[in-house]
């Protein structure tokens, strides 16, 4: 990518993140709404079933790519992780100091651009990514981060994928990332997806009469809108 382009990309990142909603309404993605714990729960399910291509755990190096302020690294350990072979990024330093203030100061928490983290090739078990190539709009920086993310997966290792396939109408911040676009991003690897999450309209509404709800709809495969994939490295 031109320099310049690369630079305003980054820019416009810090801003969609800044706009998402829960960074403006930090109750949305509280664990005491149903909406948002039912969602955990089904997600933390398929991935358990996807980690266990790779287990045991307490061996393994992971990265997490916008590790925000910790929340997944906090499920990671509860899958077995061990803290020093843990490191988190992010590209907003208020979301990587609030991790820092909640993990165990033996997980390596970096600042900064992804795309420039000097890691030597093959070093990481798993490279994982949550909701972060949703709010990145410029296709080359998707690849460029694409890249980087393979080529610090070992092989026998892989990456671990989570994101949404749909655009939203109504936030321009973000965009679907569809199956096809994830085999573009990493053609030499051999993918295991599962469709997840209801959709965040949908479970929001059926999870305020009850939160048994959100099982009953998200049996409708056309209703979940994000996938969770193992990307495998031979």
């Amino acid at each position: 990518m031109k320099d310049n382009k690369y630079k305003q990309e980054i820019s416009n990142i810090h801003k969609r993140y800044a706009n998402r909603p829960c960074s403006i309404d930090a109750n949305l993605y509280s664990m005491l709404r149903a909406s948002f714990y039912m969602e955990i729960q089904e997600r933390e399910r398929a991935m358990i079933k996807l980690l266990s291509l790779i287990s045991p755990l307490d061996n393994k190096k992971i990265l997490e790519i916008g590790c925000g302020n910790g929340d997944k690294i906090l499920q990671l350990l509860n899958l077995g992780f061990e803290p020093s072979n843990i490191i988190g990024n992010d590209l907003l330093p208020d979301a990587t100091k609030k991790a820092r203030s909640r993990l165990p100061s033996a997980i390596n928490i970096i600042d900064g651009d992804a795309t420039k983290l000097d890691f030597e090739p093959n070093s990481f078990d798993i490279v994982y990514q949550s909701t972060v190539f949703s709010s990145i709009l410029d296709d080359n920086f998707q690849k460029l981060l694409a890249n980087k993310m393979w080529q610090w997966v070992k092989p026998g290792g892989g990456i671990l994928w989570y994101d949404f396939t749909y655009n939203n109408p109504a936030n321009p911040d973000v965009r679907g990332v569809p199956v096809k676009r994830i085999q573009e991003l990493f053609p030499h690897g051999k993918m295991k997806i599962r469709k997840v999450t209801l959709a965040p309209p949908i479970n929001r509404l059926v999870t305020k009469i009850h939160p048994s709800l959100y099982t009953i709809f998200n049996a409708l495969p056309f209703l979940r809108t994000h996938v969770i994939c193992w990307i495998g490295k031979a």
